[in-house]
C-alpha cells in the first residue's frame, strides 16, 4: 500500500528537504524548461504542508504542497512526479490525500490537466493565463 507522508518544511530532515526541492527542480525547471525560482519562501510558512510519496529507496518520487489560503481553505501547488514513476497514479493519491481535509481548494492547473483535476471535483474559476510560457487554468473545488 502506498502511504502519503505529510509535514511542514521545518519538520523535514535536511536531506528530505533537499530531495523534495531537487524533484521539483528536475521536473519544472529542467524537463519543462521553465527557469524560475521554485524556492519562493512559501515553503517556510508554518501553515504550509509538504505531501509526498517515497520510492523504494526512501527518496520522494511524487509530491505536492498545500498553502493555507487567506480566509480559509487551501491552495494545491507544485504537484510533481518523477518521470520514472509516472503512470502509477501517485499524483492522484496525493491529491486525494490533500482533499481529505476541509476545503475549499484552489489551484492553477497546467491547462492540459484541467480534465484530470475535474475528476476530483475542480471546476474552472477564471480565464486561462500563461505562467512561465505554459498555459494554466485557475480552478476551484468547494
Amino acid at each position: 500500500m502506498i502511504q502519503p507522508h505529510e509535514a511542514s518544511w521545518q519538520q523535514l530532515s535536511p536531506t528530505l528537504a533537499y530531495r523534495l526541492a531537487a524533484l521539483r527542480s528536475i521536473v519544472f525547471v529542467v524537463e519543462q524548461n521553465c527557469p524560475y525560482l521554485d524556492l519562493d519562501g512559501r515553503d517556510l510558512e508554518t501553515t504550509t504542508r509538504q505531501c509526498w510519496i517515497e520510492g523504494p529507496d526512501g527518496a520522494p518520487v511524487s509530491a505536492l504542497r498545500l498553502l493555507a489560503e487567506p480566509g480559509g481553505g487551501w491552495r494545491i501547488g507544485r504537484v510533481v512526479t518523477a518521470a520514472s514513476h509516472r503512470g502509477q497514479g501517485l499524483a492522484a493519491i496525493l491529491v486525494g490525500h490533500a482533499l481529505s481535509r476541509p476545503g475549499p481548494f484552489v489551484l492553477d492547473a497546467q491547462a492540459h490537466l484541467g480534465d484530470w483535476y475535474g475528476a476530483f471535483g475542480f471546476r474552472r474559476s477564471g480565464a486561462d493565463f500563461l505562467l512561465d510560457g505554459i498555459p494554466h487554468t485557475p480552478m476551484r473545488r468547494p
